[in-house]
């Protein structure tokens, strides 16, 4: 999700206008709404001062509105954060464990995501076992549809050769 996204996404979850914000920000009163839509667009990108700013009005950290740099533990940790608002994941702790919890039940869990997960899930289960070497499992992730045999991957003919087929199938039935 990128910054704009999530500026929109928090600003919703607070109830706040586009015209709201900008103010609360900064901004003149006559185009509030329309920075504050420009930088939800993506059309413009807010500078350093303003992502702080932005946070302090919606009672985030700067980490919740940027792309997280999910080398960083904080940056990872905020992926996560961001990817329970999309697709609806939750963290629970089992003994020593912590597992994060993709419930495919769950409407905002797109069923592709599940499926694709799950497959992954099958895999990491294979190395486990030994039915699968390391590097098995790293050719699988790194190529990724491409070696997955749990779903049907298909690519789409380009418009252009679709045109020609029904062309030709029309022509086969006159």
């Amino acid at each position: 999700m990128a910054i704009g996204e999530r500026i929109r996404f928090i600003r919703n979850l607070r109830g706040m206008t586009q015209k709201w914000l900008g103010q609360a920000v900064g901004f003149p009163q006559k185009t509030a709404d329309v920075r504050m839509a420009q930088y939800e667009s993506g059309s413009r990108t807010p500078k350093e001062d303003l992502v702080k700013a932005l946070a302090n009005v919606l009672e985030v950290s700067p980490l919740a509105l940027n792309i997280p740099d999910i080398d960083s533990d904080l940056g990872f940790i905020h992926t996560f954060f961001a990817i329970e608002d999309i697709h609806g994941v939750r963290a629970e702790k089992h003994g020593d464990e912590v597992h994060i919890v993709f419930d495919g039940s769950k409407r905002t869990m797109d069923e592709s995501i599940f499926k694709m997960l799950s497959a992954w899930a099958d895999q990491a289960e294979k190395l486990r076992n030994g039915e699968i070497s390391k590097e098995q499992y790293d050719h699988w992730r790194y190529t990724f549809p491409a070696e997955d045999t749990t779903q049907r991957w298909a690519k789409v003919p380009s418009q252009e050769l679709s045109d020609m087929l029904i062309a030709a199938l029309k022509e086969d039935k006159e």
